[in-house]
């Protein structure tokens, strides 16, 4: 009978590879929810409404704003033509890079952590708060995640001697092409030289590494530079302030706990050698960059969580190997149960991220408002003119009404709201119209006006119009406004007001 049961076992297929539960777990994350209740953000929109344009009118647009985008914009054309635009087309790559960086993550720390490191590593990544949103956002953010995962993976494997001489290609081509979709990754270079100092790699490698980053460097250098002169679509990002802090500052004591338990030593490769310098570095290269110019944003290096994942997971490792001889049936559920206790504690805050309100405000839900309220001849204005994503992204909603403020199309003009007609031609233009529909901001959401065509348009409305129906639609408002009938030739007083008026 025994003999049987050997042979029958003998006779069962491989083990599953181990990177292939985190695979599995982050795609299952992704997909909890990816709708969010068929909602899309502003940020997204730009990306939907972006990767509706012809190649042509992209490469036109990207000579005047989000050259940075450039080669996720055309990606995402790419899926549009192919699988139509919608929600799940959107995000859907999001998750499958989630995945991608999991796996890698996984793979790293079970080489360098053993298999327990390595599958909590990968279950921890997909299930981090930040992650958890980037995992259903239509933008680059989680596949630079995935390029960096994959970039460490090479680089680890280059220094376990393994490396191939077409490791060292794929090693540059996956820098330059993170770097192609966000050029901050490159703070990865940094992170990974450290990591070479602190193995004491040979020269050999350092060689090879420094001709590959060099490469990659060379291939992103355009962007960087031509990108320069668009510098000005950052202007919204606040100076740095103490609070801010407080974020990296709790993610690097997570990190560095995970790494004194790993008891990394000088010369050796570790997970720690590897895993710190990927969460420390960027995190503390763009608060020192942010200091002199206001660059602060943690999704532009939201790829150091890599390097988080990583540590968390060596934590869990060695928390294992130490409970084992004590308890060995017991420490096999540790980390099952951490994942699992974290996913409980967590599950108030992962619905929330996939709720429609966890964004600034939802595209969509206002565009269902106008089919509602409009008649065939309205008129309508977008109050900022970026506002205009809304029909951008929905322009059935606005089929029958006129756009009486715009002069040339989003296309046409090589960007993403259009150009507007003079302030001085918007009285004329506004006082034909019976009726007005003004898509703006929420007032929870609204800043005040700053722009000439704002500020006048919005005194128009005060002095010749009347509001009658308003609708507030997640962070976005719709005001339907009817023409009164005063003295059409009084003079027009302009005075400050907020967009939400």
């Amino acid at each position: 009978m025994t003999s049987h049961i050997r042979a029958f076992r003998r006779r069962l297929p491989l083990r599953p590879p181990l990177w292939l539960v985190p695979v599995v777990w982050t795609v299952a994350l992704g997909l909890w929810g990816l709708s969010r209740r068929h909602s899309v953000w502003r940020d997204e929109a730009a990306t939907w409404q972006v990767a509706e344009r012809s190649t042509g009118d992209i490469w036109h647009m990207l000579g005047q704003v989000d050259a940075v985008h450039g080669l996720y914009y055309l990606l995402m054309h790419g899926l549009f033509e192919l699988f139509g635009p919608g929600t799940t087309t959107l995000r859907l790559p999001s998750v499958l890079a989630g995945a991608v960086a999991a796996a890698c993550v996984t793979v790293i720390g079970e080489r360098l952590a053993g298999a327990w490191g390595g599958l909590g590593g990968g279950l921890a990544f997909g299930l981090l708060p930040a992650m958890q949103f980037y995992l259903q956002e239509g933008r680059p953010y989680a596949l630079v995640a995935a390029g960096a995962a994959l970039a460490t993976l090479l680089l680890v494997t280059a220094l376990e001697g393994r490396a191939r001489p077409w490791h060292w290609m794929a090693y540059g081509t996956t820098v330059v092409l993170s770097a192609l979709l966000n050029w901050l990754s490159l703070l990865m270079l940094p992170a990974h030289l450290a990591t070479l100092l602190w193995t004491r790699a040979a020269r050999g490698t350092w060689t090879r590494w420094a001709a590959a980053s060099a490469a990659a460097l060379a291939g992103a250098l355009p962007l960087i530079l031509f990108s320069r002169g668009q510098a000005g679509q950052l202007s919204w990002i606040p100076p740095m302030t103490w609070h801010m802090l407080i974020g990296p500052a709790i993610l690097l004591t997570i990190g560095g706990l995970g790494a004194r338990l790993d008891r990394p030593r000088a010369g050796h490769l570790s997970a720690a050698a590897v895993g710190l310098p990927l969460l420390a570095i960027p995190q503390l290269a763009l608060i020192g960059i942010s200091l002199q110019k206001p660059l602060f944003v943690d999704r532009y290096v939201v790829f150091s969580l890599v390097g988080l994942s990583l540590l968390i997971g060596t934590g869990l490792g060695a928390a294992v190997r130490r409970a084992g001889p004590r308890f060995p049936r017991a420490s096999r559920w540790l980390v099952p149960a951490v994942v699992l206790v974290a996913l409980v504690g967590l599950l108030p805050q992962s619905l929330a991220k996939r709720s429609p309100s966890s964004r600034v405000d939802d595209v969509l839900a206002i565009a269902a408002d106008v089919r509602r309220v409009k008649q065939p001849g309205d008129a309508v204005l977008f109050l900022p003119a970026a506002r205009r994503d809304t029909k951008s992204v929905s322009p059935q909603a606005f089929t029958g009404l006129r756009d009486i403020a715009l002069a040339k199309s989003p296309e046409a003009s090589g960007t993403l709201k259009g150009t507007e007609i003079p302030p001085s031609h918007l009285r004329t233009t506004m006082l034909a119209e019976p009726r007005i529909l003004l898509i703006t901001d929420a007032p929870d959401a609204a800043k005040p006006t700053t722009g000439p065509r704002d500020r006048a348009m919005t005194a128009i409305l005060r002095k010749y119009f009347t509001p009658t129906t308003d609708h507030q639609s997640r962070g976005r408002r719709l005001t339907l406004y009817e023409r009164r009938t005063p003295n059409l030739h009084a003079p027009l007083r302009e005075t400050p007001v907020s967009r939400s008026g």
